[in-house]
């Protein structure tokens, strides 16, 4: 039999224990775990407190608590009287999540010391209850540096007003000596840098002597949390030896920044970092992640194809830094090389599904989705990205199935469905699922008001209004979140609502292209054309987006020297711009400035589709049918569109060119609706009514009845006062389109003025009658004009205007003068039934372009051009007047309205030649 030497036992145990420390030094747990296998059968009185601490730490690490538990049984005995084991459970219990046994060790524990605390501290961290960790620092006496750096931690993690103030406090008890120790200020700094008191930190660093490349990272860390990576660069070049750590994140902040001018610091950087770094597999990936990010894939891929041990993150790096720069398909080539993708490098494979948007890359996602561990589908991040690669993809069914078929369903996986809809134009199920949510995030919000945006209904917008008042007053800074709530606002019309708003939040030039934007859909140019001088007066510079609403405004509007005012300020640089240069064409022709709309096509080097139709546009509305023809036989075929073949027919229309337009017309191969719509309207101003009813009948032969041609028809019969088929055409109407309430309300205004037009009084008054009984509207008509370079609008027999007694004296003045002329006022284009104390010639001197032509005379008696736009049709009379208002005044008059531009020049005589 051998016997054992105790003294060698002893040291066999120490040797054991020394072992098992440096194992886990190494974070080689698993063996330590199975050196300890070998010694289970010992006494464990011949274990060492350093064998047993080393162990439990090994099974705190890896969460092995049966492991633990074994061991706590056995060592039991010795609690009481080793503080080091007693330590070293609580600890194995925090790790393991078992709060509840780690409490009961330390109720039974008399004494606590330093360690004991730090690691009941760090233990509630490490279960996210901070809070707990603090209350426990509270119970110490006199803290040492390391219970501090923990309470500093705790503070850190909780992010609170609260949780600052109290560092601040402890701050002013703590000695001095204390800064000295150089984990300890990282600490603290980074306490304070993640509470955003950047001002406070900098302080502290700055006074600091110690400065090492430890706490300088910890600052470069905190500036790129707040936002500030240019700063943490600059910390970067003050180092004097900057460590692997340092180097890491400052490629971090390169990457944050995003920017070509960081390469250059970067290329710098590199002839520093010492060859032994390069091994540093975090430094790598971090290295090529900044060139990625900065956009230099080229240089990236050299470092990686030249990297002899690639590891995961790398391949990470780089098939982020692929979808970054909008190469999701290499990203996708690179995720094929990988044998063993860990669940980040799915994620950015899922992400550049999304990108691409393809049916091939949808099948890879549905291949990869079935090939995913079981374990890995608890990650709801993995799961978002998938979610959102099947949406982006159209295959709304999958993504449907796996969050329906998901217990754990987190914010991230909601927007991902919501965003997806919306992708899909199902804005309305993203509502409905939005409606699910308890506590929506601010990333859920904005998808929501997107959602919101798109469906555009009186429903969206009240439900914009109803989260916006209950919206945490913490979200009213994020102006991500305000930008999409002012589109949603926008979008659904209530442009009141967007203006208060937008008087309220941080503005952008984008902000102001959006409001810009919305307000010109909604007839409000003047109010664009006020906003683009605000953002001037701001300091802000127009975008080309900017600058398109702001040409758009002035189309709508429609005045010479308001446009030509604001055109001047348009920069150089965009006015190269190809989209720009299309809007002015289109804008100087709906201004009637043919020749500067013509200079400017003229100048295109390579003009598109949308030029070529820009100018046919401008021909056809100022009457300039046969220019309009010979631009479009030099159109390219292949430029030519829907909305080209449209232009050129107006043009024909408005001309009384109907052999031409039917010669265009028969060589269309596509006859669609809205070209067929203007061909019936072409030949129903030339009175061939038979011929556009038959063109009618064919259309209908294979499509479902348009009520736009018929309204063609209509008019024409007007034009004719032809009131027979007017009546035939508006019974024909009735059938067809019995639900369309507003446009038969404008056919019967139309009917009632043809036989208001042959003095079929007692018919006119009874439709009227019969609309008023029925309380229909017909459109208003508003006339806009542009005195002294403020937009003005009337409505008929409109006294707003702060001016209208002296308007009104003008209109009576220029009545007397028509009159003398021979002017004689044609009752058959009074609109509605006269009362008693009105006559013939004060309801059609009332008309809302004879207020505004008498309004420039009153502002500029001596004016020799005035501009109006009107949005209805001008009457007869009006038109009439017009040109004799021209002639008497000596003054040039340009009326843009409903269907063409009228120029009445000084001689009477204007340029529809009276076919309109």
């Amino acid at each position: 039999m051998v016997i054992f030497n105790r003294s060698a036992i002893t040291n066999s145990v120490f040797s054991l224990g020394n072992q098992m420390k440096l194992l886990n030094d190494n974070k080689q747990f698993s063996k330590t775990l199975q050196l300890f296998e070998k010694y289970r059968k010992d006494d464990s009185e011949n274990l060492s407190s350093l064998t047993i601490t080393q162990v439990l730490k090994a099974c705190a690490h890896l969460k092995d608590i049966q492991c633990g538990k074994i061991i706590h049984d056995r060592v039991s005995s010795r609690i009481k009287d080793d503080p080091y084991i007693l330590t070293a459970l609580i600890q194995m219990y925090m790790y393991c999540g078992d709060v509840t046994s780690a409490e009961r060790l330390i109720e039974k524990s008399m004494t606590k010391d330093t360690p004991m605390y730090t690691a009941i501290m760090k233990g509630y961290l490490k279960n996210n209850q901070a809070y707990r960790a603090i209350e426990v620092f509270h119970q110490i006496k006199t803290p040492s540096d390391t219970n501090l750096i923990v309470f500093f931690q705790a503070c850190a993690h909780l992010e609170t007003s609260e949780a600052l103030n109290l560092v601040k406090k402890v701050l002013n008890t703590m000695p001095a000596s204390f800064f000295n120790n150089e984990y300890l200020l990282s600490s603290l700094l980074n306490t304070l840098m993640q509470h955003g008191d950047i001002k406070h930190a900098e302080s502290i660093f700055h006074e600091s002597k110690q400065r090492t490349a430890s706490v300088c990272a910890t600052m470069m860390k905190g500036f790129i949390t707040n936002d500030q990576a240019d700063r943490a660069i600059e910390i970067f070049t003050h180092i004097r030896k900057p460590d692997a750590v340092n180097f890491i994140i400052f490629f971090n902040a390169c990457a944050k920044l995003g920017r070509k001018e960081t390469l250059s610091l970067i290329e710098k950087a590199l002839k520093e970092i010492p060859l032994s770094f390069y091994s540093n597999p975090r430094l790598v990936t971090s290295l090529l992640d900044a060139l990625m990010q900065c956009g230099d894939v080229r240089q990236a891929e050299i470092f990686f194809n030249t990297t002899k041990q690639k590891v995961l993150s790398m391949y990470g790096a780089m098939m982020k830094g692929y979808v970054t720069n909008n190469q999701a398909d290499r990203a996708i080539d690179l995720f094929k090389q990988i044998k063993h993708p860990d669940e980040i490098v799915l994620i950015i494979f899922f992400n550049s599904c999304a990108q691409l948007r393809t049916t091939e890359a949808l099948h890879l996602a549905g291949k990869v989705l079935k090939e995913i561990p079981s374990t890995f589908c608890s990650n709801t991040n993995l799961l978002t990205s998938a979610l959102d690669a099947l949406m982006q993809c159209k295959d709304v069914e999958q993504a449907e199935s796996i969050f329906n078929a998901s217990k754990q369903k987190v914010m991230g996986m909601y927007g991902a469905m919501m965003k997806g809809y919306v992708t899909n134009n199902q804005a309305n199920r993203a509502i409905d699922l939005f409606n699910e949510i308890e506590h929506p995030d601010h990333v859920v919000l904005n998808l929501l008001f997107n959602a919101c945006a798109q469906v555009r209904t009186t429903e969206a917008l009240t439900l914009v209004k109803r989260i916006y008042r209950t919206m945490p007053s913490t979200i009213h800074s994020n102006y991500y979140l305000l930008t999409s709530l002012l589109d949603a606002l926008i979008k659904c019309r209530d442009t009141a609502s967007a203006e208060i708003l937008f008087s309220k939040i941080k503005r952008s030039v984008i902000n102001y292209g959006n409001l810009m934007n919305g307000l010109n859909d909604e007839n409000q140019a003047e109010k664009t054309i006020k906003l683009f001088y605000q953002m001037k007066n701001e300091g802000f510079e127009g975008s080309a987006i900017t600058y398109l609403c702001v040409i758009r405004a002035l189309s709508l509007i429609g005045d010479y020297p308001l446009a030509q005012s604001i055109i001047k300020q348009i920069p150089e640089s965009i006015l190269i711009d190809r989209k720009i240069q299309n809007a002015l064409i289109d804008m100087w022709g709906k201004t009637g400035c043919v020749d500067k709309a013509r200079k400017i096509f003229e100048k295109c080097s390579n003009p598109d589709g949308i030029t070529y139709t820009a100018m046919i546009n401008s021909y056809a509305l100022n009457g300039m049918g046969m220019q309009a023809i010979e631009l479009f036989s030099q159109t390219p075929e292949e430029l030519i569109s829907e909305a080209t073949y449209i232009c050129v027919l107006n043009g024909c229309s408005h001309a009384g060119l109907a052999d031409q337009a039917r010669s265009i017309f028969h060589i269309m191969k596509l006859k669609t609706e809205r070209i067929t719509t203007v061909m019936v309207d072409c030949l129903s101003r030339a009175s061939l009514f038979v011929e556009a009813q038959e063109l009618i009948d064919r259309f209908e032969h294979t499509h479902s009845p348009e009520i736009v041609m018929y309204m063609a028809l209509l008019s024409g019969a007007r034009n004719e006062k032809n009131s027979d088929l007017a009546q035939n055409v508006y019974n024909r109407m009735k059938i067809l389109f019995p639900l369309t309430k507003d446009s038969l309300t404008s056919a019967a205004v139309l009917l009632a003025n043809t036989y208001a037009s042959i003095g079929d009084t007692e018919k006119s008054s009874d439709i009227r009658m019969g609309l008023h009984r029925s309380g229909a509207k017909k459109k208003v008509g508003k006339s806009m004009t542009v005195v002294d370079g403020e937009v003005y609008e009337f409505r008929a027999h409109d006294r707003s205007h702060p001016r209208s007694v002296e308007i009104y004296h003008e209109v009576q003045k220029i009545s007397e003068e028509l009159i003398s002329h021979g002017h004689e006022y044609d009752s058959s284009w009074i609109t509605r039934t006269m009362d008693d104390d009105e006559s013939v010639a004060s309801i059609l001197c009332g008309h809302s372009e004879r207020l505004a032509i008498a309004w420039n005379f009153v502002a500029n008696p001596h004016t020799s051009r005035i501009q109006v736009t009107k949005n209805l049709r001008v009457c007869g009379d009006c038109h009439r007047a017009t040109k004799l208002i021209a002639a008497i005044r000596g003054c040039e008059i340009v009326v843009r309205d409903a269907n063409r531009i009228h120029h009445f020049d000084k001689s009477g005589q204007c340029s529809c030649n009276d076919y309109f």
